[in-house]
Protein backbone atom coordinates (compact mmCIF):
# COMPACT_ATOMS: atom_id res chain seq x y z
CA UNK A 1 0.00 0.00 0.00
CA UNK A 2 1.59 3.40 -0.98
CA UNK A 3 1.02 5.90 2.11
CA UNK A 4 0.68 9.43 0.70
CA UNK A 5 3.04 12.30 1.96
CA UNK A 6 1.71 14.92 3.61
CA UNK A 7 2.08 18.06 1.62
CA UNK A 8 1.48 20.46 4.07
CA UNK A 9 4.50 20.11 5.83
CA UNK A 10 6.80 20.70 3.02
CA UNK A 11 8.50 23.92 2.37
CA UNK A 12 6.31 26.71 0.32
CA UNK A 13 8.95 26.71 -2.70
CA UNK A 14 8.25 22.82 -2.93
CA UNK A 15 4.51 23.03 -2.67
CA UNK A 16 4.76 25.69 -5.27
CA UNK A 17 6.42 23.61 -7.88
CA UNK A 18 4.15 20.50 -6.57
CA UNK A 19 1.16 22.41 -7.33
CA UNK A 20 2.56 23.72 -10.75
CA UNK A 21 3.30 19.95 -12.07
CA UNK A 22 -0.45 18.63 -11.15
CA UNK A 23 -2.08 21.64 -13.02
CA UNK A 24 0.55 20.71 -15.92
CA UNK A 25 -0.31 17.16 -15.85
CA UNK A 26 -4.37 17.77 -15.83
CA UNK A 27 -3.75 20.43 -18.39
CA UNK A 28 -2.29 17.85 -20.42
CA UNK A 29 -4.44 14.87 -20.66
CA UNK A 30 -4.36 13.53 -16.85
CA UNK A 31 -7.81 13.17 -15.10
CA UNK A 32 -7.52 15.02 -11.45
CA UNK A 33 -8.45 12.06 -9.71
CA UNK A 34 -5.19 10.45 -11.51
CA UNK A 35 -3.29 13.26 -10.87
CA UNK A 36 -3.90 13.07 -7.32
CA UNK A 37 -2.99 9.34 -7.15
CA UNK A 38 0.08 10.12 -9.05
CA UNK A 39 1.53 12.89 -7.03
CA UNK A 40 -0.03 11.92 -3.87
CA UNK A 41 -2.54 14.41 -2.99
CA UNK A 42 -6.02 14.76 -2.40
CA UNK A 43 -8.67 15.28 -5.28
CA UNK A 44 -9.98 18.33 -3.77
CA UNK A 45 -6.89 19.94 -3.48
CA UNK A 46 -6.25 19.35 -7.09
CA UNK A 47 -9.89 20.98 -7.66
CA UNK A 48 -8.74 23.92 -5.72
CA UNK A 49 -5.15 24.28 -7.37
CA UNK A 50 -7.07 23.86 -11.07
CA UNK A 51 -9.80 26.57 -9.90
CA UNK A 52 -6.85 29.02 -9.19
CA UNK A 53 -5.20 28.43 -12.09
CA UNK A 54 -8.09 29.31 -14.15
CA UNK A 55 -9.20 32.36 -12.53
CA UNK A 56 -5.24 33.54 -11.41
CA UNK A 57 -3.13 31.77 -13.94
CA UNK A 58 0.25 30.16 -13.01
CA UNK A 59 0.65 33.61 -10.13
CA UNK A 60 -2.18 31.98 -8.32
CA UNK A 61 -0.31 28.86 -7.61
CA UNK A 62 2.88 30.59 -6.67
CA UNK A 63 3.65 30.76 -2.77
CA UNK A 64 1.83 32.87 -0.81
CA UNK A 65 2.74 33.88 2.80
CA UNK A 66 2.55 31.14 5.81
CA UNK A 67 2.26 31.00 9.29
CA UNK A 68 0.71 33.00 12.40
CA UNK A 69 0.41 36.58 11.65
CA UNK A 70 2.56 38.73 13.30
CA UNK A 71 0.98 39.79 17.22
CA UNK A 72 -1.60 37.26 16.27
CA UNK A 73 -2.26 35.95 19.51
CA UNK A 74 1.22 36.12 21.09
CA UNK A 75 3.08 37.46 24.42
CA UNK A 76 6.82 38.58 23.85
CA UNK A 77 8.59 37.82 26.48
CA UNK A 78 8.61 40.85 28.47
CA UNK A 79 5.12 40.54 28.49
CA UNK A 80 4.85 37.78 29.73
CA UNK A 81 7.17 38.36 32.32
CA UNK A 82 4.69 40.96 33.20
CA UNK A 83 1.49 39.38 33.51
CA UNK A 84 3.47 36.16 35.28
CA UNK A 85 4.87 39.34 37.82
CA UNK A 86 1.00 40.71 38.18
CA UNK A 87 -0.50 37.19 38.70
CA UNK A 88 2.29 35.87 42.04
CA UNK A 89 2.23 39.47 43.59
CA UNK A 90 -1.88 40.01 43.17
CA UNK A 91 -4.99 38.51 43.67
CA UNK A 92 -7.43 39.44 40.63
CA UNK A 93 -10.08 41.26 43.21
CA UNK A 94 -6.66 43.52 43.63
CA UNK A 95 -6.28 44.50 39.48
CA UNK A 96 -10.16 45.35 39.79
CA UNK A 97 -11.54 42.04 38.08
CA UNK A 98 -14.48 40.31 38.27
CA UNK A 99 -12.78 37.09 39.88
CA UNK A 100 -11.50 36.26 43.14
CA UNK A 101 -8.93 33.25 41.70
CA UNK A 102 -6.92 33.21 39.10
CA UNK A 103 -7.90 30.66 36.99
CA UNK A 104 -7.08 29.73 32.96
CA UNK A 105 -10.45 32.38 32.06
CA UNK A 106 -9.26 35.51 34.47
CA UNK A 107 -5.76 35.09 33.20
CA UNK A 108 -6.97 35.00 29.30
CA UNK A 109 -9.11 38.24 30.26
CA UNK A 110 -6.06 40.00 32.28
CA UNK A 111 -3.86 39.15 29.07
CA UNK A 112 -6.68 40.88 26.93
CA UNK A 113 -7.12 43.71 28.94
CA UNK A 114 -3.43 44.50 29.41
CA UNK A 115 -2.29 43.89 26.09
CA UNK A 116 -5.44 43.69 23.66
CA UNK A 117 -4.21 39.90 22.49
CA UNK A 118 -6.54 37.54 22.91
CA UNK A 119 -5.82 33.78 24.35
CA UNK A 120 -7.88 30.91 24.13
CA UNK A 121 -7.96 29.44 28.06
CA UNK A 122 -5.94 26.56 26.74
CA UNK A 123 -2.71 28.95 26.07
CA UNK A 124 -3.49 30.88 28.88
CA UNK A 125 -3.13 27.28 30.66
CA UNK A 126 0.07 26.48 28.58
CA UNK A 127 1.36 29.89 30.08
CA UNK A 128 1.19 28.79 33.53
CA UNK A 129 2.08 25.58 33.42
CA UNK A 130 5.22 27.44 31.69
CA UNK A 131 5.91 29.68 34.53
CA UNK A 132 5.75 26.51 37.08
CA UNK A 133 1.76 27.56 38.38
CA UNK A 134 -0.37 24.56 38.62
CA UNK A 135 -4.19 24.12 39.37
CA UNK A 136 -4.31 23.74 43.08
CA UNK A 137 -7.55 21.61 44.47
CA UNK A 138 -9.29 23.48 47.25
CA UNK A 139 -9.20 22.15 50.53
CA UNK A 140 -12.51 20.76 51.92
CA UNK A 141 -12.08 21.78 55.22
CA UNK A 142 -11.45 25.54 56.13
CA UNK A 143 -8.59 25.46 58.71
CA UNK A 144 -10.03 28.90 60.43
CA UNK A 145 -12.85 26.63 61.30
CA UNK A 146 -14.15 27.05 64.88
CA UNK A 147 -16.04 23.74 65.94
CA UNK A 148 -17.26 25.09 69.13
CA UNK A 149 -18.73 27.80 68.16
CA UNK A 150 -20.20 26.39 64.83
CA UNK A 151 -22.31 23.75 67.62
CA UNK A 152 -23.00 26.80 70.10
CA UNK A 153 -24.62 28.32 67.04
CA UNK A 154 -26.69 25.59 65.87
CA UNK A 155 -28.01 24.80 69.77
CA UNK A 156 -28.89 28.37 70.04
CA UNK A 157 -29.26 30.21 67.51
CA UNK A 158 -30.71 27.70 64.49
Amino acid sequence: MKTKTDARKLDGATQAHLRKLVVEAVRGGMTQTGAASTYGVSLRAVSKWMKLSREGGARALKLGKRGRRPGGGRLNAQQAARIRGLIVSRMPDQLAMPFYLWTRESVASLIEREYGVTVSSTTAGRYLKAWGMSAQKPVRRAYERNDVAIARWLNEDY
